[in-house]
C-alpha cells in the first residue's frame, strides 16, 4: 500500500532523514520506534505531505505522491492523526467527525454514508457518542486522542498514519487507545504508527522499524524485534 524509497528530508539546512525506505503492506500494522529526535514524526511529515522531502520516493498504492501537499495526499486516501492531537477546540465533537469527510463531502473522495460512519466512530470510541454535542477543547486528553483517531478514519483512508496516539496521556489511557488500534487491526485498517512508547507499539505491531539518527538501524517482525537484545536493551528497558 505505502512504498518509501531512500527519503531524504529535514528542515532548512538541517537534514533529518538520511535515506529512509519502508513499506506498509495493505492491511498490516506497521510501526516505527526510536529515540526522540530520530526523525519518527519527520517521516510522517514527509508521507503526508506536510514537509517537502529533498530525495526519495513515496508511493501510495502504487501511485507517485513524493511533495505532494497534504490536500491533494488526503484525496487519494492518505489520513494522518497528528502528534499533539490537533482536534478544532470551539466545534462540537460530531463536527470535528464531519469535517473528517471533508474531501468526502465535497466529491474529492467516494462520499459513501458518512452518517453511518460517524455512528460507527460512536461504536469504535463510545466515550465520543456521550460527548457529541461537547466542545471538543473540553474534552480531556484521552477523549482528544480518540477524537483526532476517529475523525482521521472518518476519510475512510486507504492508511492511517498515527504520531504518537499515547502522548501525554495516563497509563490507563494508553492502555485503552492501544486497545482500539489492535480493534482497528482486527479490521485490517492498514497503519502506519510512530510510537515511543515501543514495548505497546511492537506488542500490537506486525511489522516494525527501528529509526536512529534519520535511518534504520533494525528492522523485522514486531514479535521478532521485540525479542531482540539490541532493540530491548535500547527501548525496552530492562524490565521488559
Amino acid at each position: 500500500m505505502l512504498q518509501v524509497q531512500e527519503l531524504v528530508a529535514g528542515y532548512g539546512k538541517v537534514q533529518v532523514l538520511h535515506g529512509l525506505s519502508l513499506s506498509v503492506p495493505e492491511g498490516q500494522l506497521v510501526t516505527l520506534i526510536g529515540s526522540n529526535g530520530a526523525g519518527k514524526t519527520t517521516t510522517l511529515r514527509a508521507i503526508s505531505g506536510m514537509l517537502a522531502p529533498t530525495g526519495g520516493t513515496i508511493r501510495l498504492a502504487g501511485q507517485d505522491i513524493t511533495g505532494q501537499p497534504s490536500h491533494k495526499v488526503t484525496r487519494l486516501g492518505l489520513a494522518h492523526s497528528p502528534e499533539g492531537r490537533r482536534v478544532f477546540p470551539t466545534l462540537s465533537v460530531r463536527d470535528n467527525l464531519q469535517l473528517g469527510a471533508f474531501t468526502r463531502l465535497i466529491g474529492a473522495r467516494p462520499k459513501g454514508d458518512v452518517a453511518a460512519d460517524i455512528e460507527r466512530m460512536y461504536e469504535l470510541f463510545p466515550r465520543l457518542c456521550e460527548r457529541q454535542a461537547q466542545l471538543a477543547g473540553t474534552l480531556s486528553g484521552g477523549e482528544q486522542q480518540m477524537l483526532a483517531m476517529a475523525r482521521a478514519l472518518m476519510l475512510n483512508p486507504r492508511i492511517l498514519l498515527l504520531d504518537e496516539p499515547s502522548m501525554g496521556l495516563a497509563p490507563i489511557l494508553v492502555q485503552e487507545v492501544f486497545n482500539t488500534i489492535a480493534r482497528l487491526k482486527e479490521h485490517k485498517v492498514t497503519m502506519l504508527l510512530v510510537e515511543q512508547f515501543a514495548a505497546a507499539a511492537l506488542a500490537v505491531a506486525d511489522y516494525a522499524y527501528v529509526l536512529e539518527n534519520g535511518k534504520l538501524a533494525h528492522e523485522g517482525p514486531a514479535a521478532q524485534l521485540r525479542d531482540d537484545p539490541a532493540v530491548r536493551a535500547a527501548y525496552l528497558g530492562a524490565a521488559h
